[in-house]
């Protein structure tokens, strides 16, 4: 018997071959759940690395900026599978100013996508949760903007630490219902977006020498939502290799 067999999960960020999301959700769905995956392309078009389709995971395509799309996102989860036993909030809104070019809407547009719909997916996950199933579970993903400083990517950075923030107090929420609630900081993936003199870099920086895989992540995600992590709640996981800043 696979360890999430009869379980069911919501995986945001599932948008690029070579990303996390789609390696979580492969990995749920190897592990026997059934995944509902979520992805917003448009995002990936405006960005250096580009689109990166997937041709055998079924996308919900929704912009989780937009105030009402986490709940709208979990109604259409449940309804395709469902009570919904675990929340994977891996998508993240990226952005590259600094200080001296830093704007308004950015930082709005960044708070709206990585911490405000985190804390709705939370929240609209919660109301929908059945406490008799057990497994309630809740992944985030956080960077390493508390182990060093992210400078050049200020709007990114500050929703992120929202994200590491809000975790104890979002698994303090829900203890009592038995639903854990953790976060990952991953440190650095090769999931494509780097530029060859930047993975050499920041290659130099980790013990082993190269950057982790979206398979690991995938792997420290599948633990936090398995059985065998059911005391863990309210931490943040840093599953960086060893990243020396």
């Amino acid at each position: 018997m696979a360890p999430l067999d009869g379980r069911t999960a919501l995986v945001t960020g599932v948008s690029r071959r070579a990303g996390i999301g789609v390696a979580i959700a492969r990995r749920l769905l190897a592990d026997g759940a059934a995944v509902h995956c979520h992805g917003w392309t448009p995002h990936d078009r405006d960005q250096p690395w580009g689109e990166d389709p997937i041709a055998d995971l079924a996308i919900d395509e929704v912009d989780l900026g937009v105030p009402d799309a986490p709940e709208a996102l979990m109604r259409r989860a449940v309804e395709r599978l469902g009570p919904i036993d675990i929340v994977v909030a891996n998508h993240a809104r990226s952005s590259s100013q600094g200080l001296d070019d830093i704007t308004v809407d950015e930082l709005d547009r960044s708070w709206a996508v990585n911490a405000r719909a985190s804390v709705m997916l939370t929240k609209a996950f919660a109301a929908q949760h059945d406490d008799r199933r057990p497994g309630g579970r809740v992944v985030l993903f956080t960077s390493g903007q508390h182990l060093g400083p992210m400078a050049s990517e200020l709007p990114y950075a500050i929703s992120k630490g929202a994200i590491h923030q809000m975790t104890l107090s979002l698994a303090d929420a829900l203890a009592e219902r038995g639903i854990t609630v953790n976060a990952v900081n991953p440190g650095p993936t090769d999931t494509g977006w780097a530029t060859p003199d930047l993975t050499e870099r920041v290659g130099r920086s980790l013990p082993r020498g190269s950057w982790g895989s979206p398979d690991e992540a995938a792997a420290v995600v599948a633990w936090l939502v398995s059985d065998g992590a059911a005391s863990v709640t309210g931490q943040v996981i840093n599953a960086e290799g060893g990243f020396r800043r």
